[in-house]
């Protein structure tokens, strides 16, 4: 037992990195947490005395895993509806998450960055997260894809490409990813300007707010689309209209930190109705991702969520 409790000490110190592995990788907070079990399982019934670096042997572990989930997902998205968002963390307003989402969080991983990283082939999305985020080298990276050092670097080159927006389904989170930094503070100023618009009807007033190129990102939790709406909007007067419509319910929204940004969780009566999360560059608010869809809210932990009117 004595053993089995050093384990469990040693994996614990490093349970918060393994955390902040996956959850880049997946983009889940529950798939996240399985892989992470799933690492110690493993760590727990193998001889790991010659292990010298036992944070770079976890994390290898945990990016197999990952991998493993990310090359069976596209087969069981086939039926999905529409938008994939990522899971969201939420925070109370202000304030910073807990520990472990702390750690999860760190380097600004936004539902930006996160919703750019679902468009990577899994081999692109483990180099990427590794190498740039994380610090493996590609010799440590290779082996994990099965390819060779030189082909590792270039999976990692060509995502690089693609979130800077050179690749098609990523050239929508450009301006949030290498756009001018909007302080915290005006980041507060621009979602309560949202809010105050679209509560009072004024579509000149939110396209004094919103960029140019502005993309709303609507995923319904695989639900068809509402009948009038898109799961993608683009352009400031589409997204300003959008935004009217959303006008009936917005004295359910409250302020909420939403992957370290401000964002909003919008309630209808007792129950949670979406999740927005915001974007922001240039002094405008460039995306906003909104999670629809009663089984997938039911998911997400809302424990910290002022329920009172924002």
């Amino acid at each position: 037992m004595a053993d089995r409790d050093w384990l469990a000490e040693r994996f614990e110190e490093q349970r918060a990195h393994l955390r902040a592995v996956a959850y880049r990788m997946l983009g889940s907070t529950t798939e996240a947490d399985d892989a992470v079990q799933d690492a110690w399982l493993r760590f727990s019934r193998a001889d790991t005395t010659a292990v010298e670096n036992l944070r770079g042997w976890l994390t290898t572990v945990v990016a197999r895993l990952c991998l493993d989930v990310l090359r069976s997902r596209a087969s069981r998205r086939e039926d999905h509806v529409g938008v994939h968002l990522p899971d969201p963390i939420i925070a109370r307003a202000g304030t910073a998450p807990n520990p472990e989402d702390e750690a999860v969080l760190a380097d600004s991983v936004g539902l930006a960055l996160l919703v750019v990283l679902e468009t990577l082939s899994p081999a692109e999305r483990l180099a990427y997260v590794l190498h740039d985020t994380f610090g493996l080298p590609f010799e440590e990276i290779a082996p994990i894809v099965e390819r060779t050092p030189t082909a590792t670097r270039k999976l990692a080159s060509r995502a690089r490409q693609r979130l800077r927006g050179e690749g098609g389904a990523a050239s929508a989170s450009r301006a949030s990813l290498d756009g001018a930094r909007v302080l915290p503070r005006r980041q507060r100023e621009l979602v309560d300007a949202f809010l105050g618009a679209a509560r009072g009807g004024d579509f000149e007033a939110l396209l004094r707010i919103l960029d140019p190129d502005v993309v709303v990102r609507a995923d319904t939790g695989g639900l068809p689309v509402p009948a009038g709406r898109a799961a993608v909007t683009r352009g400031a007067e589409g997204v300003a209209a959008q935004a009217l419509r959303f006008r009936a319910l917005a004295d359910g929204a409250r302020i909420a930190s939403v992957n370290g940004a401000p964002g909003y969780v919008v309630f209808s009566g007792d129950r949670p109705y979406a999740i927005l999360g915001f974007s922001f560059a240039r002094d405008r608010i460039t995306e906003i991702d909104i999670l629809l869809g009663p089984e997938r809210l039911a998911r997400i932990d809302l424990s910290a969520v002022e329920r009172t009117s924002a």
